[in-house]
This record gives structure tokens, C-alpha cells and sequence, in this order.
């Protein structure tokens, strides 16, 4: 199999499309980048039995830390994490530094993954000048540029005024507010959940009422002004409630989970040894909250998954645990975590796990992707659901190798990833 050319025939895969509700053995011919019905026999065969075909894998939360943060990740090193973890779109948190919060960083980032040809890149723009939470960046302006939503992730709109304000925007611009929900002063001094391990660890908590104080603000504030809220990496049984009941109401309201959530409980800083590989913002939580959110995702009150990818150098996360940063590497774990947690157990079908990885993604954002269907990009991802691996950050390509999931056993990964009718990655090797 080569990465040149746009136009193949893949045979035999088992196609796991939520956009279109098809999950069926059927041969997928792409032409001229493109997903086209007719087979001719003249292109190019890939065999793909056994493997899965999922269209248009998206992650909607990534921190990809360019511009100015280059020695924790960039644009190319994060495209070639996105190619090998399978995903064909990516959405850029803007705290970079400079902070994403004028239109030409949109722009910058937009024709720099094009030149990069690994992976679409949809940035997300700042809510606020600097992600300082004081005025409202160039909301319109960024929309304009290309901006798929705002958010100030790594900080909350704390100010109610400005998120009020932010909201409004957000139902004429028709994109969503991505709330990174916390209150500062409860989670002021904090490292990890606030609870009988922190405790027994001496390290300052967080109690999970710090982000779901905010997430019920936020809701009254949709009440207030009909916006499109999307809370981030939920992690709080009353971030669950306040989202549950915006969606009873019929709000504008969606939130997502993040795999670290979902795989692992606070006990994993103890099992780690106070390593900070395991500290993350919203930290992780104990095992019945954890089986909470992952009743969550099973019901449909989660809409998406997404890996809240934060890569840091390696000297940052060997800091004591109250000083190194906040953060996780996701994005080469995510399948194969989110699999075994839903599909091993037999939670959720293939076609209801990866509608949280496609089809919901787009609903969120509002943007349109007709899946497998004539015209329609070809972009997809071929999935081994059999192969049983062990996680190895140092063979990832993503520069940050901060994982907690390091030497656990994942079933569940991406063999070959296309954009564009263009192999991005095959067998673990990112082309071009």
C-alpha cells in the first residue's frame, strides 16, 4: 500500500458509518480524493477483512501548544500524533502564546496543517483578549477566519457577565462556547480530587464541586441567552446533573468526557507514586464517580468523546506533583482506550462508541459530513478491533510522552489513517 494517489478500492472492511447508520461488510472505492459508487477494477486494492472502516474520526479537544510553546508539542509533531492515533480531524485549543484570539493565528494554523497535508485542523479561537477573562476577543472576526467554536481552555470564563456576553455571541455566530469549567477559588492550591487519597497523600484537592458549580452557572446563563454551551471534559456527578437537566429543557447545552476519565480513578497517584504523569485538570476521580461518567457515555447524556490532549516536556512533569502542570497526552491512546473500556466491557455498539468520535463531534460544531457517500471527502480511518497492544510513550509521536496509561494493555487501534483520498498513516508509520 503507498500513500501516493487519491483513488483506491478497499475491500472487505466492515463499515462502522454513524453518519449514515450503516455498519455492513461492503467495499468503499475513493476517487480523486473523494468517496465515489462505482468499482472499478483498474485502481488500486487494499484487503482490508477483518479490519473496521470508520469515516471522518474527529477529535474536537487538542492541545497542540503552537505558536510559542514549540518544545511541548507543534503543529507537525501533533498532525503525526493525530495520523497515527487515526484521527483526520482535530480541533486546536487557542492557549498558545500567543493566545489564539485574533483572526491571522486562525488563519496561520488552517494553511499550516494544509501544508502539512496529515490532518484537518479546525482551531478553536480564545472567548477572551489573552484568555485573560476581561473582553471578548474578535469573536466574529475569528468566526470569519475560520474559528470552529471559542474557548479559553485551561482557564473558566469565571467572569458571569463576560460568559453572558460570550453566549449571546455564540447563537449568532452559530458556534458553541467550550466551557472549561471550574471555579478558581475552590480549585485555588489544588493537584488532584479533593478525597480520602488525597488526604492520604498530603497533596492539595479539588473538590469535583469546583467544576460543577460552574456548569450549573453556565446552563442558567443559556436559559438567560439561548447560546450553544459544550462542556469540557466532564468529570463531576453534578456537572452530570446540570447537564441533564439543560437537556430536559431543551438547551442548547453538550458535554464531552475525556478517555483518562473514563479509564482511571484517582488511586492511580498513589499506584504511580506521586509521579505527575497522572496529574490532570479536571483531575481524576474516584472509581464511583469514574463509573458514573462512564453510565454517562453508555446513556447518551455524554454527547462526544474527546482527548483533551496536553503534551509537556519531560522536565515540567518530572517537577514535585504540586508544581508540574496539568496534562495528559491522548491523542495516540484514545482508540484503543475508549474500545476497551466501552466494547470489552459490551457497553455500547461500534456504530453508538463511534458516533461519539464522528457524527457527534460534527452536531456539536455544526459543521456537515455526509459520511460514506458519493462527493463526500475521503477521509477515514482503518481499525484492527482485535489487536492487543501495550502503551509505549516513547514510540509515540507526539513529544509529550506524560501518560499514565504507560505499559497498560489496550485492545483496539488504528492501522492505516486517510485524508483526502491520501494515506496519512498505515501500520503505526506516518507517511509524508
Amino acid at each position: 500500500m503507498s500513500n501516493t494517489g487519491t483513488s483506491w478500492r478497499i475491500q472487505g472492511a466492515r463499515v462502522i458509518d454513524p453518519f449514515r447508520g450503516i455498519d455492513a461488510v461492503l467495499d468503499v472505492t475513493v476517487r480523486d480524493g473523494v468517496f465515489v459508487e462505482d468499482h472499478d477494477p483498474s485502481l488500486p486494492v487494499v484487503d482490508a477483512k477483518g479490519l473496521w472502516l470508520v469515516p471522518r474520526l474527529t477529535d474536537m479537544h487538542v492541545h497542540f501548544r503552537d505558536p510559542g510553546l514549540e518544545y511541548k508539542e507543534d503543529l507537525a509533531s501533533g498532525s503525526r500524533a493525530a495520523a497515527a492515533g487515526g484521527f483526520t480531524v482535530v480541533c486546536t485549543m487557542p492557549n498558545t502564546k500567543p493566545v489564539v484570539d485574533i483572526p491571522s493565528l486562525v488563519e496561520w494554523q488552517k494553511e499550516r496543517a494544509e501544508t502539512l497535508g496529515l490532518v484537518r485542523i479546525w482551531p478553536i479561537g480564545a472567548v477572551t483578549k489573552g484568555e485573560e477573562g476581561k473582553e471578548l476577543a474578535e469573536m466574529y472576526q475569528m468566526a470569519q477566519a475560520g474559528a470552529i467554536g471559542f474557548s479559553d481552555d485551561g482557564h473558566p470564563v469565571a467572569d458571569s457577565r463576560i460568559m453572558r456576553a460570550a453566549l449571546s455571541y455564540s447563537a449568532t455566530l452559530n458556534r458553541p462556547i467550550i466551557q472549561h469549567s471550574e471555579d478558581p477559588d475552590l480549585f485555588a492550591g489544588g493537584s488532584m480530587h479533593e478525597g480520602a487519597i488525597s488526604q492520604q497523600l498530603g497533596l492539595g484537592g479539588i473538590p469535583a464541586e469546583a467544576e460543577s458549580i460552574m456548569v450549573w452557572r453556565d446552563v442558567e446563563l443559556v436559559q438567560l441567552t439561548r447560546g450553544i454551551l459544550h462542556v469540557a471534559h466532564v468529570s463531576a456527578p453534578g456537572s452530570l446533573e446540570a447537564v441533564r437537566y439543560a437537556k430536559n429543557k431543551g438547551l442548547a447545552v453538550t458535554a464531552e468526557a475525556a478517555p483518562h476519565h473514563l479509564f482511571l480513578s484517582d488511586d492511580a497517584v498513589r499506584e504511580w507514586q506521586y509521579s505527575a504523569v497522572t496529574k490532570v485538570n479536571p483531575p481524576l476521580r474516584p472509581a464511583a464517580m469514574q463509573e458514573a461518567l462512564i453510565q454517562a457515555v453508555t446513556s447518551g447524556l455524554i454527547d462526544v468523546l474527546a482527548s483533551d490532549h496536553a503534551p509537556h516536556h519531560a522536565d515540567e512533569k518530572a517537577e514535585p506533583y504540586d508544581k508540574a502542570p496539568f496534562g495528559i497526552s491522548g491523542l495516540e491512546t484514545f482508540l484503543g482506550t475508549v474500545m476497551t473500556v466501552f466494547l470489552g466491557r459490551g457497553l455500547l455498539s461500534p456504530l453508538d462508541l463511534f458516533a461519539k468520535l464522528t457524527a457527534m463531534p460534527h452536531q456539536v460544531l455544526r459543521q456537515s459530513y455526509a459520511g460514506i457517500s458519493p462527493g463526500a471527502a475521503a477521509d477515514l480511518t482503518l481499525i484492527d478491533p482485535g489487536a492487543v497492544w501495550t502503551v509505549d510513550p516513547a514510540a509515540f509521536y507526539s513529544k509529550g510522552h506524560n501518560t499514565p496509561l504507560a505499559g497498560a494493555t489496550l485492545t483496539g487501534r488504528a492501522v492505516a489513517t486517510m485524508v483526502g483520498g491520501r494515506w496519512t498513516m498505515r501500520e503505526q508509520e506516518v507517511l509524508g
